[in-house]
């Protein structure tokens, strides 16, 4: 049963997730981890990015950032007591075009703990794009076990909310609904990402923020959750 449950999914921070916050690297004026805020309709959510655990991950991140791709997106799928997820739909609920997928990182010991931000992908481990999600939860469930299959690759933890994750909360405190291609979680109202930038650069062209990628890929599908009423969700990235 767990999976069957794990094939269908796809924060004040812990002590636990305190613990696990990416250690600089050694040596001389060793540069502070990045850090980037999405200021969305709910309010704004600075997260701080570990490069060192995980810097595909981290840099495919920065450049949807750098490149504005987030700006307009939303937080379209809200799950209470498992995860928020967002970063493809515009607010007619449209996926934008993404870059090539990035290989999978969830390897690199770092749990998804309540308060950390992982790649949402789809069945294949290599397979995540520009979405994400946050933890409201200790997932578990969700951390790497293994390279048998998909099942057992989990999800890549690549950061964790610095500040704002009483906006995530509330973010996942919001009625949901059936909405354009998604059955259910959609929060009501619309939850958009107004604007990401990363912390100490200048925010991107409002013009980059339409531009489309030079290497599309499909859709990535994304974590979905078991719902508790035992009906299973569709894969949002695949709309």
């Amino acid at each position: 049963m767990s999976k069957f449950l794990l094939a269908t999914l796809l924060l004040i921070l812990p002590p636990t997730l305190a613990a696990q916050t990416a250690k600089p690297a050694t040596g001389a004026a060793a540069a502070p981890p990045p850090q980037v805020v999405l200021s969305t309709s709910q309010g704004d959510i600075t997260l701080e990015l570990y490069p060192d655990k995980a810097p595909k991950s981290v840099a495919n991140f920065l450049q949807y950032v750098r490149d504005g791709f987030y700006d307009g997106t939303l937080l379209h799928r809200a799950i209470p007591g498992y995860l928020v997820q967002g970063g493809l739909y515009t607010r007619d609920l449209q996926p934008k075009r993404t870059r090539s997928a990035v290989p999978s990182e969830a390897d690199n010991g770092l749990s998804n703990l309540r308060g950390t931000v992982a790649v949402a992908r789809g069945a294949d481990p290599n397979s995540g794009t520009a979405q994400f999600f946050f933890n409201l939860v200790d997932n578990r469930r969700l951390d790497f076990a293994g390279t048998q299959s998909g099942l057992t690759w989990g999800y890549t933890v690549f950061g964790r909310v610095l500040k704002g994750m009483d906006v995530v909360d509330k973010i996942a405190a919001l009625p949901t609904r059936a909405l354009g291609p998604f059955a259910a979680d959609v929060p009501d109202p619309l939850v958009l990402i107004k604007n990401a930038h990363v912390v100490g650069e200048e925010p991107a062209a409002p013009a980059a923020s339409n531009a489309a990628p030079a290497k599309p890929a499909p859709a990535a599908a994304a974590p979905v959750a078991p719902k508790p009423r035992g009906k299973a969700g569709k894969h949002a990235g695949n709309g």
